[in-house]
């Protein structure tokens, strides 16, 4: 199958290349195209690390399944430096310096941050864990959206959202938001307005495991 690959800033300049075709074979991942156009470019191969990747116009992970005509591409990082993404969903515990990190700047005199954290009592006696299930590429999408939208409300706003998937016990941190401004005021409402949203839109949903039984949260009466 062939996919479109795109290539952006320092991988265009090297590569010497804005565009081409990749020939990929069975059911090729964004991760199985990287791994191959690292084989093919070795002089951007130390690059791919740093790279984050679209499918179609949207951020994609390294586990979603290409199909024939795809257009990947591939994003180096942005003038800030290789830092964290400011959109993620993750398989992996998250850490609130590394939305800061996304969003902060010597204009932005305001950081808040926000942590969802998993509490111990909950809709079904103690909670035992939190089970994290999303529809990644088009959560990421969602919150993408998001951030988008409160900058565009609140200007001069940058906002980092990282949510986490999979099994979490007492204690564990679900999501972490950051929203920086050149003032307090903005900063507080942005950040608030970004973790109400996100409840009320992400396709990421919680399943809460009690000592008194279990339930997918927001789904019963």
């Amino acid at each position: 199958m062939r996919v479109r690959v795109l290539y952006f800033a320092v991988l265009r300049e090297k590569l010497r290349l804005e565009q081409e075709t990749l020939d990929l074979s069975g059911s090729p991942t964004v991760g199985d195209a990287v791994t191959a156009i690292a084989g093919l470019h070795p002089e951007v191969a130390g690059l791919m690390p740093q790279v984050q990747t679209a499918v179609n116009r949207s951020i994609a992970p390294a586990a979603h399944v290409l199909r024939e005509g795809d257009e990947l591409a591939l994003l180096p990082p942005v003038a800030g430096g290789a830092g964290p993404r400011k959109i993620a969903v993750l398989a992996e515990p998250l850490a609130l310096n590394e939305v800061i990190a996304a969003v902060e700047g010597v204009e932005r005199g305001g950081v808040v941050t926000f942590a969802g954290v998993v509490r111990r009592h909950g809709h079904h006696g103690e909670v035992i864990r939190l089970e994290y299930e999303a529809y990644v590429e088009m959560a990421e999408q969602v919150l993408a959206e998001i951030a988008e939208e409160i900058e565009r409300e609140w200007p001069g706003v940058h906002v980092a959202i990282h949510h986490r998937l999979g099994s979490l016990a007492v204690g564990e941190t679900a999501v972490v938001i950051a929203a920086a401004a050149p003032h307090r005021a903005e900063a507080f409402e942005a950040c608030r307005a970004a973790i109400d949203r996100l409840k009320r839109r992400a396709p990421i949903w919680k399943k809460e495991i009690g000592t008194h039984g279990e339930e997918w949260i927001g789904t019963c009466p």
